[in-house]
């Protein structure tokens, strides 16, 4: 088996036990990174840019080491399965939209810190929505698009790699007076490792629109006009394109922890509500399993560009 069909093989294999299994329900190797990057950060921490560097580059360097030395189409599977969340973030979407018709709000207000770090205190049934709704977007991209992505391009490295960036990101990239400056490469590295997937994504959720009774036309439409405003350049594309996709205005006033702040206003149409939270999991789903498809044709790809160019070096 050439490095492009094991590769392949390995993400079809690990999408589907992600799918089965959802992430692993002890011993997560992603929990262990964080619990490491935190004991690190404690010796690289600095109020400046170069100390925040050096936090990203030491912990992202070394788990790129270690991922490669593992290849095949069994080790290619196990990773990833590790570092796909998927899964997880439709079961918590359809457990947060359940509590949502049972007028659970507080059960909802629970659930929420899973899905996205909002202040879920102050907000009401509507707003819990499109604030899971809006999670649900990004996340597609970040815990199922990206990481199968890089898998394609890279092997376990890539896998590894990119979970490793985008926990870094969610642990240190935030704009508060801590993390302004020392977070900031880790901020801007998952943005560049997040461009082409979000792109991605956002091909898949024009394309896949009517899956859900959706316009392929106004996602794209909500693409092009609204996705610049956004501070992200990459939840913009995903976020826009899912408002646009399902007919809802995402964006708005947005409470965190750390204080407001004002989104853009993405998509057309009336709020979400609930049923658009169901139809959001189910397009993201679809998406999905659209990104493993793909990334398993782009590995193949891959590996054969790269046979060629070996071959002709010989």
């Amino acid at each position: 088996m050439n490095r492009g069909v094991s590769v392949a093989v390995g993400l079809l294999a690990g999408y589907a036990a992600d799918r089965v299994l959802g992430d692993p329900r002890s011993f997560h190797p992603v929990a262990g990174f964080g619990t490491a990057a935190t004991a690190l950060e404690k010796r690289t921490y600095g109020a400046d840019r170069w100390s925040g560097v050096l936090h990203n580059a030491i912990l992202v360097g070394a788990t790129i080491v270690g991922g490669s030395v593992f290849r095949g189409a069994v080790p290619t599977a196990v990773a990833t399965w590790t570092v796909l969340g998927g899964t997880t973030l439709a079961r918590t979407g359809s457990e947060l939209a359940d509590r949502l018709e049972a007028d659970d709000l507080e059960g909802a207000r629970a659930l929420l810190p899973s899905l996205c770090g909002r202040d879920p205190s102050v907000l009401d049934a509507d707003g819990l929505a499109r604030a899971a709704l809006e999670s649900i977007a990004e996340n597609t991209s970040d815990a199922t698009v990206a990481p199968l992505f890089w898998g394609a391009v890279a092997g376990v490295p890539g896998l590894v790699g990119y979970r490793a960036v985008n926990t870094l990101d969610a642990m240190v990239g935030y704009r508060n007076e801590r993390y302004e400056r020392f977070g900031w490469a880790s901020a801007k590295v998952d943005d560049v490792a997040n461009l082409a997937p979000a792109r991605i994504a956002g091909v898949l959720t024009v394309v896949l629109a009517p899956l859900v009774g959706g316009s392929p036309q106004a996602a794209a439409e909500a693409w092009e006009r609204d996705s610049g405003a956004h501070p992200s350049p990459n939840a913009g594309v995903v976020e826009a394109t899912m408002a646009g996709a399902l007919g809802v205005t995402l964006g708005g006033k947005t409470e965190y922890p750390h204080g407001i702040e004002m989104r853009p206003t993405l998509g057309s149409g009336p709020a979400p509500g609930v049923a658009d939270l169901r139809r959001a999991i189910a397009l993201s789903t679809a998406i999905q399993t659209g990104a493993a498809v793909g990334s398993a044709a782009l590995a193949v790809a891959v590996g054969e560009l790269v046979f060629r160019r070996l071959r002709r070096r010989r």
